[in-house]
């Protein structure tokens, strides 16, 4: 992690900050399963979760946010020692390490909270960057959804379940 960045619990003013990025990152459609349109309400209802789940911000110096991770159960009942995460960085931060340190974060977290290990249901392969940070922090390709996912420019496209053990 850079030394001028921070990671902190999420508040509500910071839903200001991120709703601009992750509305271009979703209108893209190229990493994420939701809705292109999707509204900022429902966006935020999504992204800024309640206990158990926690939402956290990474922040420069001067406060300004770069991006945010969501992490939660994956699964309820008999399968809850499972956690799940999100992650979204803002473009303009992009190459600055957000990405891996908030992967770092939530792994810690998960690990502090008693999970005994991480699943992402959903992680586009032609996300290459991101499926190589993964793969660099530990997680394992369990399978791909054969053409599970609607690219708007490479067309259908697999979605890999990656999971790791902590």
């Amino acid at each position: 992690m850079m030394a001028s960045m921070h990671i902190r619990e999420a508040t509500p003013d910071d839903w200001p900050a991120i709703w601009p990025f992750l509305r271009e990152i979703v209108a893209a459609g190229e990493t994420y399963t939701y809705p292109r349109d999707l509204d900022e309400a429902t966006a935020r209802e999504i992204w800024m979760l309640r206990p158990p789940g926690r939402t956290v911000v990474a922040v420069d110096e001067d406060g300004t946010v770069l991006g945010t991770a969501k992490m939660n159960p994956n699964h309820m009942g008999g399968a809850s020692h499972i956690a799940g995460a999100s992650f979204m960085v803002d473009p303009a931060a992009a190459g600055r390490g957000v990405g891996r340190a908030l992967g770092e974060h939530v792994i810690a977290w998960a690990r502090a909270e008693g999970y005994r290990a991480m699943q992402f249901n959903a992680v586009v392969e032609s996300n290459t960057g991101a499926v190589a940070l993964w793969r660099s922090l530990g997680f394992e390709i369990l399978g791909t959804l054969p053409e599970g996912f609607r690219h708007p420019v490479k067309g259908y496209v697999g979605l890999h379940i990656m999971h790791r053990r902590l």
